[in-house]
């Protein structure tokens, strides 16, 4: 693999590094909206990058609307320029004061949140009325995984029923995510896709025969987008594949998408004549997968020995071609938690000098 940075700039930068290409990002979201067929359909998820210049990107080439797992990346991304924020997840506790603050700093902005319980959503309507305030709410439904919503079934239908007539809150729509779809055989995940949609499909068009509005239907993630983007009347949200890693590419072989960050580490030590340590521990890569967490295609045969907060530890044929200070790059097996763990990503843009941007979302709260 040949260096992802010049010379000089690879000698000034410390280690660990996380580097994002920018013009595979610029990619990536080209064939985002080519799979989409509309900028307009997309929803992505910003949980993955949690990086305002990208949603400032995503604006300039149409794609206004989007999703986000925190208040603090609804905030941001608000600020970058998005028109049309959902935060996927309930309003509970504190975060619904949150929300309305944040809604009535942006009110240029729609704002919407998901909901799935009763008594939530009473404690939300008392909140709306008490701030003068309309909150827009999606019926969170669960497809399979298991992790929230409700089945799609004649009790989410009462929910949604509920939902419309409550003072304060709008019934926007239905969001159903189906994380737990991931195999490798396209043509096994597209039944899996379809059999989960089916019964979502049936309460958006009995709501609808019954007069309710259901403007909204914001589905899956990455592995199903190319199965919801042939459909129609809905929002696509992908996520992942704005930067890609190696676990997508490896497990999702249709999806032609470009790995658009990197991480830079150096050999620091070694300890045995077939082994390399390296100055990436878990506090530099998300360690919540098994091994590999990295991959380095300059080292194929590496396997690793152990990994702790500071350091990773391999095992290769090659360890004498790699002296103590040798830079090598690797790809995350996951990109999402691995963003997370570092306040800043060196940006490399053709003719221009190394960026560092700061992950402005990786913070549980920016003002709000």
């Amino acid at each position: 693999m040949a260096p992802l940075l010049t010379a000089a700039s690879e000698a000034l930068t410390p280690s660990p590094a996380l580097l994002l290409l920018w013009d595979r990002v610029e990619e990536n979201l080209q064939r985002m909206i080519a799979l989409a067929g509309d900028p307009a359909r997309l929803r992505p998820h910003l949980k993955t990058h949690k990086l305002p210049q990208i949603v400032a990107r995503q604006v300039a080439l149409g794609i206004t609307r989007c999703k986000c797992a925190t208040i603090a990346e609804a905030e941001m991304a608000a600020a970058a320029g998005a028109r049309d924020v959902l935060l996927a997840a309930p309003l509970i506790g504190p975060s619904a004061a949150r929300f309305l603050a944040l809604q009535a700093a942006f009110p240029a902005v729609a704002f919407a949140a998901l909901a799935d319980d009763d008594q939530a959503l009473t404690a939300l309507s008392a909140a709306a009325l008490a701030a003068s305030q309309q909150v827009t709410l999606l019926l969170d439904l669960d497809v399979g995984q298991g992790r929230t919503g409700l089945p799609p079934d004649a009790r989410a239908a009462a929910f949604y029923r509920r939902l419309a007539g409550l003072p304060g809150l709008s019934a926007g729509g239905l969001h159903a995510y189906d994380g737990h779809l991931h195999q490798a055989d396209p043509v096994e995940r597209a039944a899996a896709c379809e059999a989960a949609f089916a019964p979502v499909a049936a309460l958006r068009a009995q709501l609808e025969a019954e007069g309710y509005s259901v403007p909204l239907l914001v589905v899956g993630g990455t592995p199903t987008f190319p199965m919801h983007a042939r459909r129609p009347r809905v929002e696509c949200s992908p996520g992942t594949c704005v930067l890609w890693d190696v676990g997508y590419a490896t497990h999702l072989p249709d999806l032609d998408f470009l790995p658009a960050a990197h991480l830079l580490t150096r050999v620091i030590s070694r300890p045995r004549p077939d082994r390399l340590t390296l100055d990436l521990g878990h506090k530099a890569v998300a360690s919540e997968m098994p091994h590999p967490r990295v991959v380095f295609p300059a080292l194929p045969d590496a396997q690793v020995v152990m990994h702790n907060e500071e350091h990773l530890v391999l095992q290769t044929s090659r360890a004498a071609d790699f002296p103590v200070g040798s830079v090598l790059y690797g790809i995350p097996w996951h990109i999402c938690p691995t963003m997370a763990l570092h306040s800043h990503v060196l940006v490399a843009q053709a003719s221009k000098p190394l960026a560092a941007w700061p992950i402005a979302a990786r913070a549980r709260q920016l003002t709000f």
